[in-house]
């Protein structure tokens, strides 16, 4: 019987770290192995293969703490070290280094991890039929069936804590909506309550806000699409969530939650996690009191809109809301919309396959030769030459059961072979090829690099809205098969490369191999003059909302980038930028970078520039339009803000779609072309002569 144990060792600490368990190193090696050992049915732990998984460079020293080496406490406990420096490799260094033998087939295979990355290693681990896979972490992983789950606190025998909940409910919602996500109550309550969960036994819930006034909070809807803002009250308590009332405007609550916090904390049966939901930096001083009482302090909080002090305070830990509740973003449901329909199979991944190899390597050949087919003789050659078949006779069979699929057309009389243009797996397989390709082209291009970091290439490939359909762009195992299949056909390179903060670790990148070598891919749709005006406006409004939000001067042009992702199609952001710059309107430099030694590109705009002073202008005109009818009380539909306005068609959609990506308009759901107007936006309230706020942290 083959066994194996994988632990993650690096989330195993900080997991008891965040939890303020305080074990020893040396019990819990020993309690995962006696408890897989027993699981597995083994006679002994020393049948099981324990493998600890970590970046052990950082392990090197022995901690001050606890006078131990991690790394030689494992491996005293008889754990194959394994050191992974670069998490985005992780899974596939496992596979390459311990189950790459087609022998090597798994009875029982044990992951201790909370991470999906390694958790991931369930469904591609060679296994017999009647093999057992288990996941001892936080919770069962989705879409990973026929798992056996265990929570690991049950596994170490760690006792259940006692967990205090605070929601600061205006700041949270407000955050989020700013942050361009559709609050669905039921969704973000259920989400809340299931987190608050894994720290343990919630024994008090309560959210703070100024419950019954109207604009205090973002708009909210239920599961249905209603929209439900004056029954949050209600659907707190149903929650067993304590509605408290707090006067609007942001200290109040801030206040009110400080000092029964400070209250609950003193008690002698008071809690021994307190979770605070707000990303507001006044709350430090009551986070240091709370933690020289010997109780846990984590903070909830939504991404952009946390105080850096708190996300670089040590002694906290930070969760991100958006990251436990299943919320979605306006502009992906705008693109997604989906009306009811029959159930339908399960879609399946479009995963890389021999047929892969015939179709890269066929479209190379014509690259290479400038011609619309090849004889069958030179694909055969082609195919045995890049080891995509062991010889001649596999290959030839390759190819006629590729035509019988078809795939191939192949002329029997002139012995000629080329590719089925409107076969769904030459579609799918060129359109994979060609954004991956052209996204490693133009990162290069865009940002002067020689290589790409593997890792940022997952992520660029993840928010490639060009590469979209059923199977396609499902997870970081899908997009990393891609692109080592494109390096193992030769279109792309793989190389290690020294880490530029630590020269002895070695991190994956990808490189082009020749940029003169045809790839067989076309040439992707080009940018059109329309497309770069209209994105040069939604660069001006989004970089003047940003620096006039925070206080200021510039914006990260990475994160600029991010944001106007999804109405840049191929490179229009990039000439955008550049258009904006000949033309005196914006200004690119390296800025200090507070979270870091090195500097950050930002991006500022030129105030005086005639363009940039028309595109504010003309956003201030929108927003004076959308003001008056919301006062009129005038519904914000599309039909009535175009007779308001009299704007052309393009015009209307595009301050329409540019006032939903700036959070300024939300669509009301299931009501088409129907909005409701953020009175409260930062951009709302500067339109409409409002006492200026502070700008954010």
């Amino acid at each position: 019987m083959t066994a194996y144990l994988i632990v993650d060792v690096d989330d195993l600490l900080q997991r008891l770290e965040s939890r303020g368990v305080v074990m020893d190193i040396q019990t819990v090696a020993t309690a995962l192995l006696n408890a897989a050992s027993l699981a597995a049915g083994l006679g002994s732990p020393e049948d099981l293969m324990a493998i600890a998984v970590a970046d052990w460079n950082r392990y090197r020293r022995p901690s001050i703490s606890a006078g131990v080496s991690v790394q030689q406490v494992f491996a005293n406990e008889g754990y194959d070290l394994f050191n992974v420096p670069d998490r985005q490799a992780v899974t596939d260094a496992l596979l390459a280094h311990y189950f790459s033998f087609d022998e090597q087939v798994v009875d029982e295979l044990i992951i201790a991890s909370t991470r999906m990355d390694i958790a991931s290693l369930a469904q591609r681990v060679p296994a017999t039929g009647r093999a057992r896979i288990r996941i001892w972490g936080d919770e069962p992983p989705p879409g990973l069936s026929g798992v056996i789950f265990q929570p690991l606190e049950a596994i170490l025998g760690i006792p259940s804590k006692a967990v205090a909940l605070y929601i600061d409910f205006e700041n949270i919602s407000i955050s989020l909506s700013e942050q361009g996500y559709i609050i669905n109550i039921d969704d973000l309550l259920e989400g809340m309550i299931h987190q608050a969960q894994t720290h343990g036994q919630v024994v008090r819930m309560a959210a703070y806000a100024p419950w019954g006034q109207r604009g205090s909070l973002a708009p909210m809807i239920d599961r249905t699409g209603r929209e439900v803002s004056d029954e949050v009250p209600s659907r707190l308590a149903r929650a067993n969530i304590d509605p408290v009332f707090s006067l609007p405007g942001k200290n109040s609550a801030d206040m009110r939650i400080a000092k029964e916090v400070l209250d609950d904390s003193a008690r002698f049966n008071s809690a021994d996690v307190f979770i605070i939901a707000s990303g507001d930096r006044d709350f430090a001083e009551v986070f240091s009191a709370v933690r020289t009482r010997n109780k846990q302090v984590i903070v909830w909080g939504v991404r952009g809109s946390t105080s850096r002090l708190l996300e670089s305070n040590p002694a906290l830990s930070v969760e991100y809301v958006e990251d436990f509740c299943k919320l979605r973003r306006v502009a992906d449901a705008m693109a997604a919309h989906v009306e009811p329909s029959e159930p339908s199979a399960p879609v399946v991944e479009f995963r890389p396959s021999q047929w892969s190899s015939v179709v890269l390597q066929l479209d190379l050949l014509l690259g290479e030769r400038s011609a619309d087919r090849v004889s069958v003789s030179t694909l055969i050659k082609r195919l045995v030459d890049e080891r995509a078949v062991p010889n001649e006779d596999r290959a030839q069979d390759l190819i006629f059961q590729a035509a019988n699929q078809g795939i191939l057309v192949v002329d029997a009389e002139q012995s000629t072979v080329m590719p089925s243009v409107s076969n769904a797996i030459v579609e799918t397989t060129r359109l994979i090829r060609d954004r991956i390709v052209h996204r490693v082209a133009n990162t290069l291009h865009v940002r002067g690099w020689e290589y790409v970091n593997y890792g940022f290439l997952l992520k660029g490939i993840g928010m490639d809205h060009g590469l979209v359909g059923p199977g396609l762009n499902t997870t970081d195992t899908w997009r990393s098969e891609w692109v080592d299949t494109l390096v193992r056909e030769g279109i792309l390179s793989r190389e290690l490369v020294p880490h530029r903060h630590n020269p002895e670790d070695l991190v994956p990148v990808i490189k082009l191999i020749d940029t003169e070598k045809p790839t067989g891919a076309p040439q992707l749709p080009g940018v059109t003059r329309e497309d770069v005006e209209l994105m040069i406006r939604r660069i001006i409004v989004s970089v003047e909302q940003f620096t006039s939000f925070r206080g200021f001067a510039w914006c990260p042009l990475g994160s600029l980038h991010r944001r106007l992702r999804p109405f840049d199609p191929s490179t229009t952001f990039q000439q955008s930028v550049e258009e904006l710059l000949e033309r005196g309107a914006v200004d690119i430099n390296e800025y200090e970078n507070p979270q870091s030694e090195f500097t950050t590109k930002g991006i500022s705009l030129v105030e005086e520039s005639p363009i940039v002073q028309r595109v504010v202008a003309e956003r201030n005109a929108f927003v004076h339009a959308l003001l008056d009818l919301y006062e009129r009380r005038l519904p914000l539909s599309r039909d009535t803000i175009r007779d308001y306005t009299d704007l052309s068609d393009r015009d209307l959609e595009l301050w329409l779609s540019i006032m939903q990506s700036e959070n300024v308009l939300k669509a009301v759901p299931g009501q088409a072309d129907l909005y409701s107007l953020f009175r409260t936006h930062h951009t709302v309230c500067m339109v409409a002569g409002d006492p200026p706020a502070e700008p954010q942290e």
